[in-house]
């Protein structure tokens, strides 16, 4: 039994570089991104899909759902950082007004603070680990940027050989397998898209 740990398609806010709303839905590019991300499970026995209630993330879950039948787990627990009144606003903008929202200690005017976020995913990590303990088979679980990272730094430990990577790309894919702690035995993999890339079709 192992966990997908799988960050959503594209959106145009992502394309962009902006603070996304809830309601971001996936751009051309990301719908063919999720597209793909199903094909490539489609042979996995994925008993259930734990999916955040963002429409993108909704989105991406849903493209897989399509391809391997399992059914959607939706979960408020697994959104991306709350990052309140500066959603909708351009990186390069906040910049230029000396804001950096992932700075250490920076906590968003109406948004989460790192430690409220990290809370909340470690109980979001709790609600995965208990679904996947009675799961008859692997489940994916469909997320954000932020909580990928938090959930690796925070909850797992790499294999030998695997290697941190810089970002987490649109639909990238990290299975982690049962332990104490848990083992990432691959990490932010896109290769379902390399076939897109190469063809500049997505």
């Amino acid at each position: 039994m192992a966990i997908f740990l799988i960050r959503h398609g594209e959106t145009a806010s992502n394309a962009a570089r902006v603070l996304q709303h809830p309601e971001t839905p996936l751009s051309e590019r990301g719908l063919e991104q999720a597209a793909r991300l199903g094909e490539r499970l489609r042979r996995r026995a994925l008993a259930r899909i734990l999916v955040s209630d963002y429409a993108r993330a909704r989105q991406t879950a849903e493209a897989v759902a399509a391809t391997t039948g399992a059914p959607l787990d939706v979960t408020p627990l697994l959104r991306e950082r709350n990052f309140g009144h500066l959603r909708g606003r351009p990186y390069a903008e906040l910049a230029e007004e000396g804001i950096d929202p992932f700075a250490d200690g920076y906590a968003p005017p109406g948004g989460e603070g790192w430690a409220d976020f990290h809370a909340r995913v470690e109980e979001a990590w709790a609600h995965v680990t208990a679904a996947a303990a009675v799961a008859a088979g692997d489940i994916a679980v469909v997320t954000h940027g932020l909580v990928c990272h938090s959930v690796v730094d925070r909850h797992a430990v790499l294999a030998p050989g695997v290697r941190a990577v810089a970002g987490w790309a649109n639909t990238s894919v990290t299975v982690l397998e049962p332990g104490e702690p848990w083992t990432v035995t691959l990490l932010g993999c896109a290769t379902h898209l390399d076939e897109v890339r190469e063809t500049g079709r997505a």
